[in-house]
């Protein structure tokens, strides 16, 4: 038998061959890629701590006309190189490693994933650990434009109900949506956004709640009564009293009660137009 090994026969790469349709295409690659990440976060001393949690991530880059397809298992051996910190400072990094790597104009990322922060009950000051929604956007298609949004939970009580009622109101559940561009060079914290969040809503949801903080948050609920529109308004008063934040969109949906459908009011501000 001889030692010498057969060599492997070339496969072929349909993906590079050419495409005559001359027809563009904005975004291709993967989707729903669930993978685990390390998330850099604000440590409580010096330097930084890390978040271990499991997101979903998309990844896509624009194709010229004459290219056939692009390269899928490229795109998961760029998330291989960076998912030991991903944060929005190394999101612009993994974008321009898609460019180079799938030798593409654009790439777009984006990165869902829950967050978890330590909560006190209002009342007994028991600790319970929240989480929400977060998502990071990245375009990068000339200039790097980065969009961070947090889908909040939390309580509303309708005032008609209040005002109407000889005793009690009807109150429900909400998500309160928020997505901001932040100014150039600025910082903005997942849970400093979120601390302005909550804040607009009739009252917070807590994850461990005793009887006297059960009291607490209803009667709390009871005093600061908002409708859907309450809502998404004081969230553009506050945002826009934070300069950090340049661009936003700000949503509520309240999931009624006493209804079989849910409220919604949505604000969109670019704050760079005056």
């Amino acid at each position: 038998m001889s030692d010498v090994a057969t060599p492997s026969p070339v496969l072929p790469d349909i993906q590079s061959t050419g495409d005559r349709r001359r027809v563009a295409i904005n975004k291709v690659g993967v989707t729903n890629v669930r993978y685990p990440i390390s998330l850099r976060t604000p440590g409580k001393g010096k330097g930084n701590e890390f978040l271990h949690t499991v997101a979903t991530i998309n990844m896509m880059v624009s194709l010229p006309h004459h290219e056939k397809g692009t390269h899928m298992s490229r795109f998961l051996e760029v998330l291989n190189e960076y998912h030991q910190e991903l944060c929005s400072d190394t999101l612009p990094m993994v974008a321009h490693r898609m460019k180079e790597k799938l030798k593409a104009r654009d790439a777009y990322l984006e990165v869902t994933f829950p967050y978890f922060i330590d909560k006190a009950a209002p009342v007994t000051g028991q600790s319970g650990k929240l989480d929400f929604d977060v998502t990071f956007e990245l375009a990068s298609n000339g200039t790097d434009d980065f969009v961070m949004t947090l889908k909040v939970p939390a309580t509303s009580l309708c005032p008609c109900s209040k005002e109407i009622s000889q005793y009690g109101a009807h109150n429900q559940r909400c998500d309160m949506t928020v997505k901001v561009r932040m100014a150039e060079g600025v910082h903005l914290w997942i849970e400093e956004l979120f601390a302005i969040v909550e804040q607009c809503a009739s009252t917070q949801v807590f994850s461990v709640l005793k009887r006297p903080d059960e009291k607490w948050v209803t009667e709390k609920a009871y005093e600061n009564p908002k409708f859907v529109e309450d809502i998404v308004r004081d969230l553009a008063v506050a945002l826009n009293n934070d300069d950090r934040i340049v661009w936003y969109q700000c949503s509520s949906e309240n999931y009624e009660s006493i209804h079989n459908h849910n409220a919604y009011a949505f604000i969109e501000c670019d704050k760079r137009e005056g």
